[in-house]
């Protein structure tokens, strides 16, 4: 029988591989969306927006069903079944030439991501100890910026030849991915017991404190979502060159493989986790509200290197947090909840950036979209500053009861 130290490294060695090829095979694709569909089939910007915010939406919404799904059955099989369904959408991409077909793509492609999403993440914190989390996260960092950088260069190589190899390509990641879920990773039990599948999210329900921080954490996906619709168009419309695109997926997931441990690493050595992400999302508005002045690709790439180093702090730093702060009996159920962030946010950053991209052409003021991102950001910044204050006076307020307690004879 094998060891439980050995069968928690063998599932964090899986757990990494497929991190690695599923961030290759969205970002082989994804980024290539907006570009493909707006400059080379003629869709409007804010149709393109929509359908990647219906991806978004209904991917983060499900993943709620996929946590619940979790805590009672397990990661395993939930976490195979999505990457098919994932593969099955990418194909279906490759051959969406009108609006309805590439709404179905998307869907499809939601669903799968819905399915593993929150086992995945659950899986993580199962397998990791409290103290190692963080760190766990910050190599995965590095890991995803891997995928990061690989996918979007394999997918311009691949655009050579048609979008349709694209989207084959990327399907291929997630062939590749079930097959590492059948050989490599173990059976993981991500919640205390067999819950029933509304008890764990009674659970989150009362928990007044993650409900909070995850609404917060909207801010940011809002923020992040921009690398796959905004960042791209911008690089394409200074350069008119698609494969701009590849370079500033190149710069923001190289500067993420080179810098995300080492960064992270000296980061947590002053602060603790909340206020790294605060500082972090603070850098990523930064970085997005300067591209109102790029008036070349050198100063977009600059200001993706601020986000970019925005976004090496708050991702890891938001996934140990939600960890944290998650009630060890329902992991799945917690992940999935937080993934609503994702959900809204992240939706809402997609409609916003095609929105806000097309109002800009109209009126004559390209400044629009970056000031919004860079406001809406810092304002939920300053929200999560707010609740680290909070909690802050919590812990102070408990420690001073458990100092000031008579001990008992």
């Amino acid at each position: 029988m094998e060891k439980p130290f050995a069968a928690r490294r063998r599932g964090l060695i899986a757990l990494m591989a497929i991190t690695f090829l599923m961030y290759a095979g969205v970002f082989m694709v994804i980024p290539l969306v907006s570009v493909h569909y707006v400059e080379y089939l003629g869709f409007a910007a804010t149709l393109v927006g929509l359908a990647l915010a219906t991806r978004q939406l209904l991917q983060q919404g499900f993943t709620l069903v996929g946590g619940v799904l979790a805590d009672r059955f397990g990661v395993r099989g939930l976490i195979g079944a999505g990457v098919l369904v994932r593969a099955i959408g990418f194909i279906s991409l490759a051959w969406a030439t009108s609006p309805g077909l590439l709404f179905v793509a998307m869907i499809l492609s939601a669903l799968g991501g819905a399915l593993f999403e929150a086992p995945s993440r659950a899986a993580v914190a199962a397998l990791t100890r409290e103290e190692e989390r963080a760190r766990f996260y910050s190599i995965t960092g590095v890991i995803s910026g891997l995928g990061m950088t690989l996918g979007p260069l394999a997918g311009a190589l691949l655009l050579r030849l048609n979008f349709q190899a694209v989207a084959l390509g990327a399907a291929a990641c997630f062939g590749l991915v079930f097959l590492i879920v059948l050989w490599l990773l173990p059976p993981i039990r991500v919640a205390a017991g067999r819950l029933s599948l509304g008890s764990g999210l009674n659970l989150v329900r009362r928990d007044r404190t993650f409900l909070v921080f995850t609404a917060l954490t909207m801010g940011y996906w809002f923020m992040w979502v921009q690398i796959t619709l905004s960042l791209p168009l911008a690089a394409e419309r200074l350069t008119g060159n698609p494969e701009a695109v590849g370079v500033v997926y190149a710069l923001n997931a190289g500067t993420t493989v080179l810098f995300q441990y080492p960064v992270f690493r000296f980061a947590e050595r002053f602060l603790r986790p909340l206020p790294i992400m605060i500082i972090g999302m603070a850098l990523m508005a930064l970085g997005l509200g300067a591209v109102a002045a790029a008036g070349d690709i050198g100063i977009l790439l600059a200001c993706v290197a601020i986000f970019t180093l925005g976004s090496i702090l708050a991702t890891p730093t938001q996934q140990s947090i939600t960890a944290s702060l998650a009630d060890p009996r329902a992991l799945g159920s917690y992940f999935g909840v937080n993934a609503l962030a994702l959900a809204f946010g992240g939706a809402l950053g997609n409609l916003a950036g095609g929105a806000l991209t097309d109002a800009a052409r109209r009126v004559g003021q390209p400044a629009l979209p970056w000031l919004t991102f860079a406001l809406l950001g810092l304002g939920s910044a300053i929200g999560l500053a707010m609740l680290a204050e909070r909690l802050q006076r919590r812990r102070a307020t408990a420690h001073l009861v458990i100092a000031t307690r008579p001990e008992r004879p």
